[in-house]
């Protein structure tokens, strides 16, 4: 298995054992705010709204949650959300690049250092751990009736550089400046993917011990649990026996 097509199961797999569904959901209602704040309400017109919505439909988000989560992004009056990003290290020399929305900086922030410090982690100025990853489109379509060869055709024209199938999912992988023409390329073909995003891939991962990387993981959840927090990234590898625990 792939780098990429490791980091799409583990996100898959999680996603579906997640137990904190308003959580998923809270994220993609950001999402979908900012995506109409920035760009206006109209999906053919605003492909981050048009992705917003897919993966939304990808979690299972009632069709009323989005139409109101549009609504939300469209009063003037309504939260006006920062994108922020954090970098750091934690222990064993694991780097953690952490993506936020936030309508209040200073308490993501305060949130965010006090992970690091309680966890004898460090937080790094900002642009201090781009060279370690580099920033892929990952898109999990479900193969369904999909032919194959003739779909890995079709995306390869589109400009996908790795199409893994494992467990009944495509894993695509694009370069970043790809990624709209990828995109385009399945709203034409009619397919609709479980999700779709950029992801901040390791160019090199580092392997623990077990119990030493359980550690890890479990800090990184805090982090993912934080409400301001909608993406988080790392370099620690995870071997086959800590996928099968998630």
């Amino acid at each position: 298995m792939s780098g990429h097509s490791k980091w799409s199961t583990i996100k898959r797999k999680k996603g579906a054992a997640d137990a904190k569904r308003s959580k998923m959901f809270s994220k993609v209602v950001k999402e979908i705010t900012v995506a109409v704040k920035e760009g206006g309400s109209d999906p053919d017109g605003n492909p981050r709204l048009r992705l917003a919505i897919a993966n939304a439909k990808g979690i299972s988000m009632p069709k009323d949650n989005i139409e109101r989560a549009i609504s939300k992004g469209k009063e003037k009056d309504g939260a006006n959300f920062l994108e922020l990003t954090y970098e750091g290290y934690l222990t064993h020399g694991i780097a953690v690049y952490i993506e936020c929305t936030t309508d209040n900086q200073q308490r993501t922030v305060s949130n965010i250092r006090a992970i690091f410090n309680k966890y004898s982690g460090s937080l790094g100025t900002n642009g201090s751990l781009n060279f370690l990853f580099h920033r892929k489109g990952i898109f999990t379509v479900p193969k369904g009736e999909l032919d194959d060869d003739e779909f890995e055709l079709e995306m390869i024209d589109a400009g996908a550089e790795d199409i893994e199938l494992d467990e009944g999912f495509f894993s695509i992988t694009s370069a970043m400046e790809d990624f709209g023409s990828v995109q385009k390329k399945l709203e034409k073909m009619g397919i609709e993917p479980e999700n779709a995003e950029l992801q901040r891939i390791p160019h090199e991962t580092v392997t623990l011990e077990a119990e030493d990387a359980r550690k890890i993981l479990k800090v990184i959840e805090l982090f993912e649990d934080d409400d301001d927090v909608q993406k988080v990234f790392h370099n620690l590898e995870i071997s086959e026996e800590l996928m099968d625990e998630m």
